[in-house]
């Protein structure tokens, strides 16, 4: 017999599930949200509560059976937010407790569930990287720095602590618009916040009245810098949609239409 697992679609609660499957003994026929089921007609549907304690001992056990890239690696399969990645997690820790240590099923690769957690990871890692790359605040009124983004994947846990650690001296929003929810840093610590009006459909929509006077000019300075940052010479537009795709332009003060023409001012003369 085997049953349709349904929990609260968190990561903790996925984790709480894969303890409960196992005091069980009986295997999952689906693993799904609980606001998402599809049950079978022959399998009984079982509601799992979240349980913090059971997912930690489940997190640690983890390293009992895998070394602790690969147990990130499960965790980056969570965020791809794969229609089956319930159970394409599962499967992974199945095979890592029955290899019980003795080989390492990460290396594996002949093994199409191992294959494609590595290949999830190695997508979720360059997302990380493009909106760590990508993301242009806008300053407000209110010292508050602001920036939307919208990852194929859901990304906002991992490139926390590189904006804390490089933006540690302002405040500052970053607001995932597809995901509805937001990173928040209050100059002592980020926290993960959740909006129920609609927030601003693109940095554009962020109302002047609360920006920051400056916030022009410095868009326009970043727009300059670009201009003379390109060679027109060693253009090439495969390989700069290769890097920064153009899903993500909209995002970018250098891609925006320029609303103006750069003049230098007329009354200053260099130095040197």
């Amino acid at each position: 017999m085997t049953h349709d697992y349904t929990y609260d679609g968190s990561f903790d609660g996925l984790l709480t599930v894969l303890l409960e499957m196992y005091e069980r003994k009986v295997q999952p026929n689906s693993i799904q949200p609980a606001d998402a089921v599809q049950g079978g007609l022959f399998t009984a549907t079982v509601p799992i509560q979240t349980n913090e304690e059971k997912a930690e001992r489940v997190w640690k056990g983890m390293l009992k059976y895998m070394d602790n890239d690969t147990r990130t690696k499960l965790y980056h399969v969570f965020l791809s937010e794969r229609p089956d990645r319930e159970m394409l997690i599962c499967r992974f820790v199945q095979q890592a407790v029955t290899a019980r240590g003795r080989v390492d099923v990460s290396e594996n690769y002949a093994d199409d569930t191992v294959r494609l957690v590595h290949h999830i990871s190695q997508q979720l890692g360059r997302e990380k990287h493009r909106m760590e790359a990508f993301v242009r605040f806008e300053k407000t009124s209110e010292e508050l720095f602001h920036a939307t983004i919208e990852p194929d994947f859901d990304v906002l846990p991992l490139i926390a602590p590189h904006f804390t650690k490089r933006y540690a001296d302002q405040r500052w929003l970053i607001f995932d618009q597809r995901r509805r929810y937001g990173l928040y840093y209050d100059l002592a610590r980020t926290d993960i916040v959740e909006f129920e009006t609609e927030a601003p459909q693109r940095r554009s929509d962020v109302s002047a009245t609360v920006l920051d006077e400056r916030e022009p000019l410095f868009k326009l300075l970043w727009q300059t810098y670009f201009d003379h940052a390109n060679i027109p010479e060693r253009k090439n537009l495969k390989l700069h949609r290769r890097h920064i795709p153009l899903r993500y332009w909209k995002y970018l003060s250098e891609k925006q239409p320029r609303e103006q023409r750069f003049e230098p001012i007329k009354n200053k003369r260099s130095s040197l």
